[in-house]
């Protein structure tokens, strides 16, 4: 592979996955939000934006040294599942701040976290270290998840 087709490669990466966050930030957090009761462990609004951007990063790594290792071919399924968890990233966005429907959104985050345990078992097959970027990710969902449940259960 010419390095110019690996840069392109690692481009187009960083394209899609920073496009799910863009279409995830099309939903800011706002006066519904800020009303809404929450833990007393709810981390402070401005740390979503550092903490995102970190993992969006290392999101689009991970498929890059995927793809460059296998190629599109050759890590289809894995890629394909990474694309289905970038749209269910950005859908839930829209769900929990766009439409305010905090227990869909709670349904669709689980669903989200299956995805990005596909993710990570099919990324690892191919390049291990590609799975273990994407553990932060699985992590900050696991507890964006119960952050979800407990907004939900405080607000029902």
């Amino acid at each position: 592979m010419t390095s110019t087709l690996s840069a392109l490669g690692l481009v187009v990466a960083l394209a899609a996955t920073f496009s799910a966050a863009y279409v995830g930030s099309r939903f800011p957090v706002d006066d519904w939000y800020a009303a809404l009761s929450k833990p007393t462990w709810n981390p402070p609004n401005w740390l979503f934006g550092p903490v995102w951007g970190i993992l969006y990063l290392l999101m689009a790594i991970a498929a890059w040294l995927v793809w460059r290792k296998s190629g599109f071919a050759g890590a289809a399924i894995p890629l394909g599942i990474f694309v289905l968890q970038l749209g269910l990233n950005a859908a839930w966005s829209w769900l929990f701040f766009g439409r305010h429907e905090l227990g869909l959104a709670l349904i669709e985050i689980l669903v989200l976290w299956g995805a990005i345990l596909g993710t990570i078992i099919g990324f690892w097959r191919l390049n291990p270290i590609s799975g273990i970027l994407l553990v932060p990710y699985l992590l900050w969902v696991t507890f964006a998840a119960v952050l979800n449940f407990t907004i939900w259960r405080l607000n029902g």
